[in-house]
């Protein structure tokens, strides 16, 4: 959408990738593609192993772990709005560069490892529906991701990244090709099986860290800067405070919508997956493509071609984000320009780390690193890196120093506070289960 300037007015700046045509679903943007990626195509492995190991037995901790989501996430996207910088950003102002250091290289390991499980996952996907060769496709996935998110205009590649979110809906159509016992499902929902043993605390461990993971909160920051330089006559909150109730009242709603789908498609994965795969005891899955064979002579060819090309759409979303969110935290380490409205030319750098990510990622794929290992060792980062950086943005939404008159409220602060605590408690019990043995 291109500006009308004033007479005499500057010129916008040549470093930004002006958008040609209105952006679609205004409303409707970081908060919807981040819980979009939140369903990668790990996660869905994920989901589909609890819902093959524990039937119905786990659908609550999606109604559970929805508010913590909304509300951490929803605090990324207000220090982001209100400062005009990231997380890593703040992080760097307002801490010791030891910590930024730290926390941003966990970020990229695992990272890193969730794009080659992510890709791998792609791979093997395509290649049970069309055949072929999956190392190929996981090449050519990782150099399409790269190049589109390199050289589209933001405007428009947002447009395709918020398009792909349908791909999520696959999963609710599985659903309806397979005989579930709605009942049963709500029943569980409200009145959950819970079995204290090492393999059901595991998987509720892995749960909580896929569905809350750091690098949602460096995109969805950084999202929100993106915004800032891209709509007319938007400006950070912290010189703009006339903007504050209507930019906070579109994050809201933007964040608990997306948050709410991301976490509908995962309990409608869990479900498919109790209602075949558990249901004639298939209860060993170990990655999305597995899941999606399994249920080929289950529920039918055209269930499992769904949900098999359900894992290539939500990772064409997902992966672009994982490379995004650390190429975003380290460029803010390093004060480099960030930004994928930037050109590539005034981005060089951060671009490169965007490449440079995607070829680790698709070149693990052709090591002998199990992927299934790498998942969960991501998996493993992700739960402990998060902790602390959770920690940190509470301390931001509260300092008067960071957020100016617009610190956080009692009331998202105290579940912000509350997804900190319940994730440092998953943590130690990730520690714990490894130490009992993981699910054994």
């Amino acid at each position: 959408m291109s500006k009308s300037l004033a007479p005499g007015a500057p010129n916008p700046p040549q470093d930004i990738k002006r958008p040609d045509r209105p952006k679609l679903l205004e409303v409707l943007g970081p908060g919807l593609i981040t819980g979009a990626s939140d369903d990668d195509p790990s996660g869905i492995a994920t989901y589909s192993q609890v819902g093959a190991q524990f039937g119905y037995n786990m659908a609550w901790a999606m109604l559970f772990s929805w508010p913590l989501m909304c509300a951490i996430q929803e605090i990324s996207a207000r220090i982001g709005r209100v400062t005009g910088r990231g997380i890593a950003g703040n992080l760097k102002q307002h801490y010791p560069r030891p910590v930024l250091t730290a926390l941003v290289s966990l970020l990229l390991v695992a990272n890193t490892l969730n794009l080659g499980a992510d890709l791998g996952a792609m791979g093997a996907a395509l290649k049970l529906v069309i055949g072929g060769p999956a190392l190929l496709y996981v090449v050519a996935f990782a150099i399409a991701s790269t190049l589109l998110e390199i050289f589209a205009r933001y405007a428009r590649y947002v447009s395709v990244l918020k398009w792909l979110t349908l791909a999520l809906f696959a999963y609710v159509g599985v659903t309806f090709v397979v005989h579930v016992p709605w009942g049963t499902v709500g029943l569980r929902l409200i009145a959950p099986h819970i079995a204290w043993t090492p393999a059901y605390i595991t998987s509720l461990v892995a749960i909580l860290g896929t569905t809350i993971s750091p690098y949602l909160f460096f995109w969805q920051a950084e999202e929100e800067v993106e915004e800032v330089k891209e709509r007319d006559g938007a400006k950070p909150l912290s010189r703009a405070p006339r903007q504050a109730a209507t930019e906070f009242t579109r994050i809201r709603w933007d964040t608990y919508i997306g948050m709410g789908i991301s976490n509908l498609v995962a309990l409608f994965i869990i479900v498919t997956c109790a209602a075949t795969l558990n249901a004639h005891g298939i209860t060993n899955i170990q990655t999305s493509a597995q899941a999606a064979e399994a249920l080929r002579p289950i529920a039918g060819p055209a269930a499992f071609a769904v949900f098999a090309l359900g894992i290539v759409g939500t990772g064409l979303l997902a992966v672009p984000v994982l490379a995004g969110s650390g190429a975003y935290a380290v460029g803010e380490a390093f004060g480099w320009h960030v930004g994928l409205s930037r050109k590539f030319s005034r981005a060089h750098a951060f671009y490169a780390t965007i490449a440079v990510s995607m070829l680790i990622g698709a070149a693990l794929n052709f090591t002998p690193i199990d992927p299934i290992k790498a998942l969960f060792w991501s998996a493993v980062i992700n739960g402990v890196v998060a902790v602390p950086v959770m920690v940190m943005m509470m301390l931001l939404g509260a300092n008067t120093k960071v957020m100016g008159r617009f610190t956080l409220t009692r009331g998202i602060k105290t579940v912000g506070w509350l997804a900190t605590g319940v994730m440092g408690l998953a943590a130690a019990g990730m520690f714990i289960t490894m130490a009992m043995g993981g699910g054994s």
